[in-house]
């Protein structure tokens, strides 16, 4: 046998195993030896072990002399220790895999100088399916050994053994399998879309890992149309194809909740409990059991929201709104946002505890002008997306593909809206082809279009004042309002109190009122930007 040759050396061989309260018993007095008892049959291969690790239960006592007597007849060099474990039903998967996660945690391995083996065929198929698992998961630092018969008439005692190795990436057709379907995975997370920037490759191939190996929160940042979204629902795309999740992919943006529509829409409510709650109502947590919800914005919660959040992750339950009863929700939390959620945390507006609790996993996706490589395969796969929503299939010829890809690969492209930015180009373009070939003269047009809307109004380096907000993203602001909120914050931070800075603001209309509430006017204003006077002041 060659796997005999592996382990004739300087390291001592240690084979650790559980008592077959049924299988060792087999047979009586001098019978015993004519039948096949695993435990024994173990020390009658060529294979020496120099230490046998026998666990036991106290109430086997009598069998465990017998085996260890039996053992030091066919094998008396052979060291036994003796392992005590406690368990009142060994078909119970929690009390079973308890002890021998607790023998395996606490036992002295000494792998520079003793090789282990872990004996699995003993035991409940419970207990033999916890001893797999922990030496896959490498609490047994081990290889497997099996040992049996090959037909149930055989008689002779000795049986068969064999040796398991779990490094299965040693075996090439195991690990090819492992190696498509890791790159299957990653398809799935990149639509398809075979993506040329190593960084993000690699970002992706690390979130495939985590995606199948972990339920823990997901945090996604990046700008605005950087395709956090998507990703997302590939994460739970990919989750579902290896039946990971059976519930829903829940989405919402965060920045589209205020005040008690918030709490609602988070957590449910109960009928009655506020004006227009009119029937009992679920929410997007409980929505989300036994799947994925993704919170986009997450930094536009409120206070209120993110500790009802945090508790709901750490505990898995929360209190609808005007209930007494808890509700319980198993989801995965994948959020996404534009800010810095750090800043957001030094200046009040977001709990550090939460951003603890979500800053397990987290991924920064770049936007589309540090991805110029990408923008080809991306480009096609706009195409084909139209193809399919429009069933038209739309091509550039030569020239004009090059004209547009030399664009939007050089710096002149700005790509503001990252991907959205790409997909809109493509829609206009491929609406506007001839018989579904884009020409150069539709590229030119493009290329105009796509320059006048990224320089139009005041550049964003401009708005000096509010890039002194450090919390606020200028690109998640609408152009239009833009040069509105600059002007409002540059008043306030020149202007000692809400009052000044409301008079300063409104001291045109503010005349035409018979009741003066400036103040009042500037707070609301500001509280669509999510800013306070104490932010600017």
């Amino acid at each position: 046998m060659n796997y005999i040759l592996l382990y004739y050396s300087m390291k001592k061989n240690v084979i650790i195993g559980l008592l077959g309260s049924t299988k060792d018993a087999r047979g009586k007095g001098k019978k015993r030896w004519d039948r096949w008892r695993p435990s024994i049959s173990l020390f009658q291969h060529e294979i020496v072990f120099d230490r046998f690790e026998l666990i036991y239960q106290e109430q086997f006592r009598g069998l465990m002399e017998k085996i260890i007597q039996d053992v030091h007849e066919i094998s008396p060099h052979t060291e036994i220790n003796l392992n005590q474990i406690i368990f009142n039903d060994p078909w119970n998967l929690e009390e079973v895999y308890t002890a021998l996660h607790d023998f395996a945690r606490n036992y002295p391995f000494d792998l520079e100088n003793e090789n282990y083996f872990l004996h699995i065929s003993t035991g409940t198929h419970v207990a033999q399916i916890c001893m797999f698992i922990l030496a896959e998961a490498r609490y047994f630092p081990v290889k497997l050994i099996q040992t049996g018969i090959e037909r149930k008439e055989d008689i002779d005692p000795k049986g068969t053994l064999r040796i398991i190795d779990l490094d299965l990436s040693k075996f090439d057709k195991i690990a090819s399998r492992f190696q498509n379907s890791h790159l299957r995975g990653e398809n799935v997370l990149k639509s398809g879309i075979q993506t040329r920037n190593a960084q993000f490759n690699k970002m992706i191939s690390q979130i495939e890992h985590v995606s199948i190996q972990s339920k823990s929160p997901i945090l996604l940042i990046g700008p605005t149309g950087a395709g956090k979204t998507q990703l997302a629902r590939r994460i739970y795309d990919l989750k579902e194809k290896r039946r990971q999740v059976q519930g829903l992919f829940v989405e919402v943006n965060c920045a589209t909740l205020r005040g008690d529509m918030a709490m609602s829409m988070l957590f449910g409510h109960k009928k009655g409990s506020f004006t227009g709650a009119n029937s009992d109502r679920d929410g997007l947590l409980k929505s989300a059991n036994g799947g994925v919800l993704f919170l986009d914005e997450i930094g536009e919660l409120g206070l209120d929201e993110q500790t009802m959040l945090l508790r709901a992750l750490e505990d898995k339950r929360f209190l609808p709104v005007g209930a007494d009863n808890e509700v319980t929700s198993d989801f995965q939390l994948i959020a996404g946002t534009n800010k810095d959620l750090f800043k957001l945390v030094t200046h009040g507006k977001f709990r550090d505890d939460l951003l603890a609790r979500i800053n397990l996993w987290t991924y920064k996706l770049p936007g589309l002008k540090d991805r110029k490589e990408d923008i080809e395969p991306n480009l096609d796969y706009e195409l084909e997306k139209y193809a399919i929503d429009h069933s038209l299939i739309v091509r550039f010829n030569k020239e004009a593909r090059e004209l547009y890809l030399k664009f939007s690969e050089s710096d002149k492209a700005t790509w503001n809206g990252n991907f959205r930015d790409l997909s809109a180009s493509v829609t206009r373009m491929s609406t506007l082809s001839n018989l579904g070939r884009i020409n150069s003269d539709v590229v030119k047009e493009e290329i105009d279009r796509l320059s006048r809307n990224w320089s139009s109004g005041i550049p964003n380096h401009s708005f000096e004042f509010i890039k002194k907000i450090p919390f606020i993203d200028i690109n998640s602001i609408d152009l239009f309002d833009r040069p509105q909120l600059n002007e409002v914050i540059r008043v306030c931070l020149n202007s000692k109190s809400l009052a000044e800075a409301g008079r300063k603001l409104f001291s045109v209309s503010r005349e035409k009122k018979a009741i003066k509430n400036d103040s009042d006017r500037l707070k609301k204003y500001l509280s669509k930007f999510g800013l306070t006077w104490s932010d600017l002041s």
